[in-house]
């Protein structure tokens, strides 16, 4: 540009004019022949913006005129295609490093997310276990429980029947007993109300000795209550009172119909009333045992119901514990897997970050560096940039 704007001042019309009038005759500012010291010295001083090594010594082989002009050429054409190459290799490298660190940040978020949802879903498995517990603990006493009142319930039941039963028997022999009291009065008081024992049922063999006038054999005397063929068992406790003693017999005399009139009146009504506690008892008996029955269906219905949802919850907690220990695995892995992953990208930071820092600077260098050796080569093939 210098030259140039020399050239330009010099050839101007006004100094010419004055260059006429002033220079000796044959001077002339036109330069035939450019030497090659000059072109040599041009061309370092293209070179000398360069901070590259490679260039330098360049320039140093200039200096040093030892090599010719194509020599020195070849070598600025070689260089250009070095530093061409390696700003393909820093272009194509920018573009490997901002990829990779993408796609490795992209990476650890999906970890990230991964172990959050692992957390969360940790989290829950724990809390379903410590309910599933309480539940199968809560389940587990309550069938013990249901099972207690059953057989409680079944002890109850067993001896409220044999009570039912014990009194039913006593009652129904002291009907039996009564009637039979009162049949014995009858014989004195209505005879004709008297009802006769049963006849003696002979068996065929006594049938065949009496036909023929033998002796029968004699019957045994009826056992029972007083020698009336009426028994009942009565269980008593060793700890049970003396009996009360009998009540002292009226003997005043009274006609046959005014005794029977209070005494079979008397044994009727307490036949009747005895009779009619046995209807009642029936009835609750029948109530008691209805009662036990439900109970004892509802109790099995719901025995297992629960037995089924205490498996049901036995399974859950199976299933819930290898879920949890699945779960828990798998958060083990990401969490090697998120390691793993940032030391890679901490060797892509070590790798990269260097170049994309200084990446522009880098490229605006070469693009210096070519620009100066393209115009060295120029200058030595001759260039004169006027």
């Amino acid at each position: 540009m210098a030259l140039a704007e020399t050239i330009k001042v010099l050839n101007d019309d006004d100094a010419l004019e004055l260059f006429k009038k002033t220079l000796p005759a044959g001077a002339s500012l036109l330069q035939l022949q450019v030497t090659s010291s000059g072109q040599r010295q041009a061309a370092i001083n293209a070179l000398k913006r360069s901070v590259d090594p490679r260039v330098e010594l360049l320039a140093v082989a200039l200096k040093g005129g030892k090599q010719g002009f194509d020599k020195i050429v070849k070598l600025i054409d070689d260089l250009v295609v070095t530093l061409k190459k390696e700003q393909a290799d820093d272009d194509n490298k920018k573009t490997y490093c901002g990829a990779e660190i993408d796609k490795t940040e992209d990476s650890i978020k999906i970890i990230k997310n991964g172990k959050s949802d692992l957390d969360t879903a940790i989290e829950a498995g724990e809390e379903a276990i410590a309910n599933l517990k309480a539940e199968i603990s809560s389940l587990t006493a309550g069938i013990a429980s249901l099972d207690k009142e059953v057989s409680d319930y079944t002890a109850q039941r067993k001896a409220e029947h044999e009570d039912f039963v014990s009194t039913l028997s006593a009652n129904s022999a002291a009907v039996d007993l009564l009637k039979f009291a009162k049949n014995r009065l009858q014989k004195f008081y209505n005879p004709k109300l008297h009802k006769p024992a049963p006849a003696r049922v002979l068996s065929e063999e006594d049938q065949i000795t009496a036909n023929f006038g033998g002796a029968l054999a004699p019957t045994a005397p009826p056992g029972g209550i007083a020698g009336t063929g009426i028994s009942f068992v009565q269980l008593r406790n060793s700890g049970d009172a003396a009996p009360p003693p009998a009540p002292e017999a009226d003997l005043a005399y009274k006609t046959k119909a005014a005794d029977s009139n209070g005494v079979l009146t008397m044994l009727d009504t307490i036949i009747n009333d005895v009779e009619k506690e046995n209807q009642i008892m029936d009835q609750t008996e029948k109530d008691s045992q209805k009662d036990y029955e439900k109970f004892m269906s509802d109790a099995q219905a719901k025995r297992a119901a629960d037995s089924s949802s205490l498996n049901n919850r036995k399974g859950a907690l199976a299933n819930t514990k290898a879920q949890l220990l699945s779960d828990q695995d798998a958060l083990k892995a990401s969490n090697i897997n998120q390691m793993n992953t940032e030391k890679g990208l901490a060797a892509l930071h070590a790798e990269c970050d260097w170049l994309l820092k200084y990446f522009e600077v880098r490229k605006e260098a070469r693009t210096g560096e070519i620009e100066s050796l393209a115009k060295a080569k120029d200058v030595l093939n001759g260039a004169t940039f006027s």
